[in-house]
């Protein structure tokens, strides 16, 4: 059975996330996706194609990727490298207190078609990437012409 884990599961975005796919055979190919909507339903996407070890497991920390939207061995290129399904859309969060919903999804290598699944994934999961801490104090700040927000950790 395809399993595919993250740890953590939600972390703040700057915070590396391990991602790992089990119960391959041996040298499968696969294609790993990350997927996104944004607060005013913009999608982004990332994809990359990885090939199983002799153990059937491919670990982002050590699997080069092969092809896709990078290539070579980067644990988080899933995340920075989402583009917009709609050109020249810019992903931008909105409101901090909410936090990202990624979609990971493992595909079989011929899976996706242009960002649309040909066939089910093999297995999936959802992750939260937030931008604030939870502890953390938003304060606005309005002062004649100046407009922004204070953040005071604990």
């Amino acid at each position: 059975m395809i399993q595919l884990t993250a740890t953590p599961v939600s972390a703040l975005v700057d915070e590396p996330v391990h991602i790992q796919v089990t119960g391959l055979t041996p040298f499968q190919m696969v294609t790993l996706q990350a997927s996104l909507e944004d607060e005013i339903g913009r999608f982004y996407y990332s994809r990359a194609y990885y090939r199983a070890n002799e153990a059937g497991e491919v670990d982002l920390e050590h699997a080069a990727s092969l092809g896709g939207d990078y290539v070579g061995v980067h644990p988080m290129g899933l995340f920075w490298s989402l583009k917009p399904e709609k050109l020249l859309s810019r992903l931008m969060k909105r409101d901090v207190t909410r936090p990202f919903q990624v979609q990971l999804k493992v595909y079989d290598l011929d899976g996706l078609l242009d960002n649309k699944p040909a066939s089910a994934p093999k297995a999936s999961l959802t992750l939260e990437r937030w931008y604030v801490a939870p502890d953390v104090t938003r304060i606005q700040v309005r002062e004649g012409r100046l407009r922004g927000a204070l953040f005071l950790p604990p």
